[in-house]
């Protein structure tokens, strides 16, 4: 078997990461050794590969669900936002440069078409099949012409396309239709067919409007997967924490102890990797919460400041909030506070940015005895160390180098106080150290919290990636999603008008 499907979706935030993560766990528990792909992502949320590649964290989420370890290749194109017209574009791992939106789409973006058809080829030759994620919508007209996520790799790789839509939005069957109608007679010919998502109540009333969608476009409808609560893997761009939906709608999971612990999130512009705060919401009786006023974090017990793709425009917009005042007055009566990534950096004395911002010298919030220099080589690693008596397992991203002049090692950051910083995202999964962490949160803010002692991380995402099998094993036509996967488009499709405009 050599086969491979393109997950597209009417809109972005359809279900293309979650259905393509249902596909390719699917495919792993009937033997088939699967791997994801995306072209091209757009995404603040990211990870590094054992190799030390950046990559979007959907698309090592999905080599979760096909378990194996993600690579370069899974993702080689992408792009890091770093304001309303700009993005840090990261080919095969590694970060080429900044461009504007005008400037990738205008010449670059095409010249990537062969690079993405080279990795894709490769993972074919390799495994049984590659279950591809669109972006967007396949019928975004105005970039079809540089295209090289959708139609563009659908067509250079010959791929099967299946189209997912939100009917819980509203507009489904319009969507289905206009998306096809859309797109040129020769891109339509591998549009197969449509899957509908989130879909609350009976089949059966939907049944006639699938059998109308069928005689419009002669395209199959391979199954209609039913709404759920809490099934994100980890977000592209949205503020969504992926697992804290499980986690607060159970009432099987109460606190341990007498107390909730209550943890705030400051929503800082241009945040990245805010996913780490998910193994924080998946303990019982921890609250997470996202803030964007001072008031927000009065009573919370644990304040984070997460990473981010702007600095030095996070630590202005904190200013601006009263945000920064908060957090200094939080250090001061010895309340915790954890920065992570560029959150550690806030917190230290003195930033030096003629990289990022481009802001040169700018002074920290003082809360942490560190100065930062940022560098135009950004650090890409995997480290492993020990902290509250405890192994973690971490990954790095970021410019930003610090030097820690005093204060207590914590990790590569240091701790003074309460107040804790570290430039390793994913500690928190490590349950251990996430225990020992939150004890001493509690402590310090007197609260009678007691952290679960049996909350495994890994097994909470492994059973979250096997409900998205489970949905497509049993809400999606799996028969006709196999003969698709392996044997292409059905031939004949028909042609639907007006077509992609000339």
């Amino acid at each position: 078997m050599n086969g491979g499907l393109l997950v597209a979706g009417t809109t972005s935030d359809a279900g293309k990461s979650v259905v393509t993560a249902g596909i390719c766990r699917w495919l792993v528990r009937q033997g088939v050794k699967v791997a994801p792909f995306k072209a091209q992502n757009m995404s603040l949320n990211s990870f590094v590969t054992r190799e030390g590649a950046e990559i979007g964290r959907a698309q090592a989420m999905q080599a979760q669900a096909c378990r194996i370890e993600p690579t370069a290749l899974m993702n080689p194109v992408l792009l890091k936002p770093g304001g309303e017209q700009s993005s840090q574009v990261v080919l095969l791992g590694k970060p080429v440069g900044e461009m504007s939106a005008r400037g990738y789409h205008g010449g670059r973006q095409q010249r990537l078409l062969g690079t993405v058809l080279d990795c894709l080829a490769e993972l074919r030759g390799t495994y049984d099949a590659v279950i591809c994620e669109g972006a967007g919508s396949p019928a975004e007209i105005n970039l079809r012409r540089t295209d090289i996520v959708n139609m563009g790799i659908a067509r250079g790789a010959r791929l099967p396309v299946l189209v997912v839509g939100d009917i819980d939005r509203g507009g489904v069957f319009a969507s289905f239709f206009g998306t096809v109608a859309l797109l040129s007679r020769e891109d339509q010919e591998l549009v197969a067919g449509f899957l509908v998502n989130k879909f609350r109540g009976d089949v059966s009333l939907l049944e006639p409007g699938l059998d109308m969608l069928h005689g419009l476009t002669g395209r199959h409808t391979y199954g209609v997967l039913p709404f759920r609560h809490g099934l994100g893997i980890d977000e592209e761009d949205g503020l969504r924490v992926s697992l804290r939906g499980t986690v607060r709608e159970s009432t099987v999971a109460p606190p341990v102890g007498e107390d909730v612990l209550r943890v705030a999130v400051c929503a800082i512009p241009l945040m990245s990797n805010f996913t780490d705060v998910d193994a924080l919401a998946a303990e019982p009786g921890v609250v997470v919460r996202f803030a964007d006023r001072p008031e927000e974090l009065a009573d919370a017990d644990l304040v984070v400041v997460p990473g981010t793709r702007g600095t030095v425009r996070a630590l202005e917009w904190l200013r601006e909030r009263g945000l920064a005042q908060a957090l200094v007055r939080r250090a001061a009566e010895g309340r915790p506070v954890l920065g992570i990534c560029g959150g550690f950096q806030i917190l230290g004395e003195h930033i030096e940015d003629e990289v990022e911002s481009r802001a040169g010298a700018v002074d920290g919030l003082g809360m942490l005895p560190v100065r930062v220099r940022f560098a135009r080589e950004k650090t890409l690693t995997r480290p492993s160390g020990e902290a509250l008596g405890e192994r973690v397992d971490g990954y790095e991203i970021h410019h930003g180098v610090a030097t820690v002049e005093s204060g207590e090692p914590f990790l590569d950051g240091c701790r003074a106080g309460q107040t804790w910083g570290t430039h390793w995202h994913g500690s928190l999964e490590s349950d251990g150290f996430r225990r020992a962490f939150l004890r001493e949160v509690a402590a310090a803010a007197g609260r009678r919290f007691v952290p679960a002692p049996d909350t495994s991380f890994a097994a909470l995402r492994e059973e979250q990636l096997d409900r998205l099998g489970d949905l497509i094993e049993q809400h999606a036509d799996t028969d006709a999603l196999w003969r698709l996967i392996e044997s292409g488009a059905p031939q004949g499709l028909p042609f639907i008008p007006p077509g992609a405009p000339a």
